[in-house]
């Protein structure tokens, strides 16, 4: 619509934009990652979901604004720490539009807690869950073997403390057999090499070794001493799960005195240093050999007060006709008792039967509609089609190739190269043109003859056209 004002001009009003909804979030979106790649961005987390998928959803809040963030699970497992709520955090991603609500939200890439170290708190954190569990309650813990003749010992093979703990080892028990796992004590794969160490002296070794005896009966896992960061590998939950559920105990010989990391927590014994731990594994042969004999001297003279005092109340029993009593009560009682024993292992059998038969009730009904036989079926039907479509190919395939043999052998019988092969030649003037006739040349013009291999140039030297 065009308007005109008193001195004549005419205006055009501008045309409008209208936009959709899902172009206008898509625009806004694309202008708000392009200016705010990369930001950080610090509040607290509240409303933190993690499903299955691995991935974290919370919002980032302080006290009159509050952000949704997501951080994908590529980037969620590399976190040192566990998101909780009321955890304030320093996140850093891009800002971007989730197109489907059109909400706003932060898209993170990286996560620390504010304060505290990710490292300390991710310590506490693991700490305090393995706790709850019972993993560092003293009666899970399994004894120290006093004098093991095989000692396995995870660690690295150019580390001071495997040196330090051969050298005790040596000296205090030299007939001890050492079987070395190396394994990194530093950096992100430290961890899942020691957890390699763990299964294989629990599983393979033993599963191998056992009959003959060569099954490990106590393991040290040594690192000498470094920094938080340095033994932050020791602090792995797998790891340490991996530590409480070895069916051989475990000797933590990690760091110095004043270090703890959760492996010396779940470990059946904490050597202060791995020197300390090839202390404790081993004492002295002396040592053992002096209490060996006080034990034996103690166990004779305990056998023999037990003997005496025994038979001093044997004859007792035996003058005032108690004993008799006393063995005629238990034998009743131990009649009874096999006779409650029958009655228990015959309603045992009874359930175990019902429970068969109904089991096997269930599985027939099951087989009738199992989709394995179902599909077993199909797959042999399937399998006769493709035998029939095979067969029909070929045989389609063979009578197209006899076919073209006769019409290749039709076709070189009808070739004129077969003539030539025969004697004859084609002859061609100088321009080119098939000579039939002898009157359209004369002496002297060139010719051209092709042969059944090959051409040859001739000059006329006379023509005689009376000849047929």
């Amino acid at each position: 619509m065009e308007m005109s004002d008193q001195l004549g001009f005419q205006f055009r009003p501008p045309e409008r934009r209208v936009w959709t909804v899902r172009a206008l979030v898509s625009a806004v979106r694309s202008h708000i990652e392009r200016e705010y790649s990369d930001c950080w961005v610090e509040g607290e987390i509240s409303n933190l979901r993690i499903p299955d998928s691995g991935h974290l959803y919370f919002t980032l809040k302080e006290e009159t604004a509050q952000i949704k963030t997501v951080m994908f699970r590529s980037s969620a497992k590399l976190l040192r720490f566990r998101p909780e709520n009321g955890l304030h955090v320093t996140v850093r991603g891009r800002i971007t539009v989730y197109e489907d609500r059109g909400e706003l939200q932060i898209s993170a890439e990286f996560m620390e807690p504010k304060g505290a170290g990710a490292l300390q708190l991710a310590f506490e954190q693991l700490k305090a869950r393995l706790q709850a569990e019972g993993l560092f309650e003293a009666s899970r813990k399994k004894a120290i073997p006093p004098l093991p003749q095989r000692i396995g010992i995870i660690t690295s093979p150019q580390g001071a403390a495997l040196r330090d703990i051969l050298n005790i080892l040596a000296r205090r028990h030299h007939s001890a057999n050492v079987l070395i796992y190396p394994a990194q004590v530093q950096g992100d794969a430290a961890a899942g090499e020691a957890i390699a160490g763990l299964r294989y002296f629990n599983q393979e070794l033993r599963q191998q070794d056992l009959r003959r005896g060569r099954a490990v009966e106590v393991i040290i896992i040594a690192r000498g001493g470094g920094s938080v960061e340095d033994l932050a590998c020791f602090n792995h939950e797998g790891l340490a799960r991996a530590v409480a559920d070895s069916k051989i105990p475990v000797i933590s010989a990690i760091g110095h005195e004043t270090d703890f990391t959760i492996v010396d927590f779940v470990a059946d014994l904490r050597a202060p240093t791995p020197s300390a731990a090839a202390e404790l594994v081993i004492r002295s042969r002396q040592e053992i050999d002096a209490q060996a004999e006080d034990l034996y001297r103690r166990l004779e003279r305990a056998v023999h007060y037990r003997l005496m005092m025994a038979r001093q109340e044997l004859t007792e029993r035996a003058q005032h006709g108690a004993f008799a009593r006393m063995m005629d009560g238990i034998h009743r009682r131990q009649q009874k008792l096999d006779e409650q024993r029958f009655r228990l292992e015959k309603a045992q059998r009874q359930l175990l039967e019902r429970c068969h038969r109904r089991c096997d009730n269930v599985s027939a009904a099951v087989r009738h509609y199992d989709a394995r036989r179902r599909l077993a079926a199909m797959r042999q039907q399937l399998a006769a089609q493709v035998a029939n479509l095979a067969a029909l190919t070929r045989t389609h395939l063979l009578q197209s190739r006899r076919a073209l043999d006769r019409q290749t052998a039709s076709l070189e019988a009808l070739s004129p190269v077969a003539i030539l092969n025969r004697g004859y030649a084609l002859v061609f003037d100088a321009t080119g043109q098939l000579v039939t006739d002898a009157a359209r040349v004369k002496a002297g013009d060139e010719l051209s003859a092709r042969l059944a291999r090959g051409r040859v140039r001739a000059r006329i030297t006379s023509t005689d056209p009376s000849e047929p």
